[in-house]
């Protein structure tokens, strides 16, 4: 990367139930202290725009002024017009300029503001400072609430090129009788856990009792072998040089990640886990900042 701009940036991770912010503060992609809290408990519009714009400024404390924000988010989302889709989460912002409303706030130009898919955003965080740092051709796939997933070449990311899916997505394709969230994702866990117990738990709860829970232990080898059938049958044509693993549930990789690469035996991909974790999104958005 060259001519990065010096002054400081916003970046942004707008996830499931909560958003981080932090500076980042030139080339090297360092970030400042992070800013983090859960929604806002008023739903409407006008209290969430308020809400971006106050935990910016918490971020933004003892740095000299931004010059802009990215924002890293999930969709169905307008990127490019900085317009949500999204009508499970977050509906309050459907439909709604949020490029115009932000730089009002901010006292911006609109072109200050941009947006980013936030499986993107965590692929290229890794790409600039991480597990995918030195590979040409990577894919990020995160793992959470939901299957998000990315491609890049080049540090550049790709929706259509021979092997990506439709716009890059995977977590909606057909998969061993239901679709790939069906087994890769927080319910799926949850949900095969309760099969073989009859019991409730939450994914963090599984992690730290497999070592002494066999349903446990059995429940993240069964997501491993869910994990490599899909990346052998679905993100293998795209020959990557690396896959980053990445979302809440990769922190457990220990648990899941023997039975995925035994899956994948002699295809020859290559697996690696998030290094960046939580900071790889806003790291992401600094990156596709710096490269506009």
């Amino acid at each position: 990367m060259t001519d990065l701009p010096e002054s400081p940036v916003l970046v942004y991770d707008v996830g499931g139930s909560h958003v981080s912010a932090a500076v980042c503060l030139g080339r090297d992609l360092q970030l400042g202290p992070q800013a983090r809290a859960s929604y806002p408990t008023e739903q409407s519009c006008c209290a969430f725009l308020d809400f971006l714009h106050d935990l910016g400024a918490q971020a933004a404390t003892s740095f000299a002024p931004v010059t802009g924000a990215t924002l890293a988010f999930p969709g169905p989302f307008d990127f490019q017009a900085g317009i949500s889709l999204m009508r499970h989460k977050l509906p309050c912002l459907y439909g709604v300029n949020l490029r115009l409303a932000l730089a009002d706030r901010f006292g911006w130009q609109p072109d200050q503001v941009s947006f980013l898919n936030d499986a993107g955003a965590y692929l290229l965080g890794e790409i600039g400072a991480g597990a995918a740092h030195g590979f040409a051709r990577a894919i990020g796939v995160t793992l959470g609430t939901g299957t998000g997933s990315a491609f890049a070449v080049d540090g550049q990311l790709v929706t259509v090129s021979p092997g990506v899916p439709p716009n890059g997505e995977i977590w909606n394709l057909p998969f061993e009788g239901g679709i790939v969230e069906d087994f890769l994702s927080s319910r799926a866990v949850i949900a095969c856990y309760h099969r073989r117990t009859g019991k409730p738990r939450d994914v963090k709860a599984l992690a730290a009792d497999a070592p002494h829970d066999p349903a446990a232990a059995e429940t993240f080898h069964d997501f491993g072998t869910h994990l490599g059938r899909v990346i052998g049958t679905m993100l293998a044509g795209f020959a990557p040089d690396v896959i980053v693993l990445g979302g809440g549930i990769s922190r457990a990789a220990q648990l899941f990640l023997p039975a995925a690469q035994s899956e994948l035996a002699g295809s020859g991909l290559r697996l690696r886990v998030s290094e960046l974790q939580d900071s790889a999104p806003l790291v992401g958005c600094a990156v596709a900042r710096f490269n506009h």
